[in-house]
């Protein structure tokens, strides 16, 4: 079982990547479960979504607290949260930033960088960074396939936004391919 947790802010979209890696699973064939946890919030404040996918029935039904990858939205939620807390051993984190895992304070770590923000004002024409960060998710770990992240967002999106947002995707796997 993979079991991935989502970090970033009211408004990022955190919740609807979790949704959407989920649904993406399911295409996959995978048996999956996505999940939020907030308290009062509101926009900007620190929000955590949770999914897991394996090849069997999942029965485990708590947070995650011990994550094999860890997804980043907003990298200045290093100076605030322990966003690394708990990430096993061999774990991955794929965080939205231009810095080196140096410069953030994560050496050591096995971190996978991309600049989803500057993707996304290109595409969307505004910092969220949700669907560019599921197109990074899938091609540095393979868990899941671009063709089913595609395929889950036009299920939830439609029209323009929908394509907008496949064209992020797209172009994040891309570039996280590059490296």
């Amino acid at each position: 079982m993979k079991e991935i947790r989502f970090h970033g802010r009211g408004g990022q979209g955190a919740v609807t990547a979790a949704s959407l890696l989920a649904v993406a699973g399911f295409m996959d064939g995978k048996f999956t479960q996505a999940f939020p946890t907030f308290g009062v919030e509101r926009r900007g404040a620190p929000v955590q979504a949770f999914t897991r996918i394996d090849d069997k029935f999942i029965r485990r039904r708590s947070h995650i607290y011990e994550p094999d990858i860890l997804v980043i939205l907003d990298s200045t939620l290093l100076k605030v949260v322990d966003v690394t807390g708990g990430l096993k051993d061999d774990g991955i984190v794929i965080i939205n930033t231009e810095k080196t895992a140096k410069e953030l304070g994560l050496e050591g770590l096995d971190v996978r960088s991309v600049d989803a923000t500057k993707e996304a004002f290109d595409v969307l024409k505004r910092d969220i960074v949700n669907t560019a960060m599921l197109g990074a998710f899938s091609a540095f770990t393979g868990e899941v396939s671009k063709d089913s992240i595609c395929k889950a967002i036009r299920e939830h999106f439609s029209g323009d936004i929908a394509e907008k947002n496949i064209t992020l995707v797209e172009r994040v796997y891309e570039k996280a391919k590059e490296q």
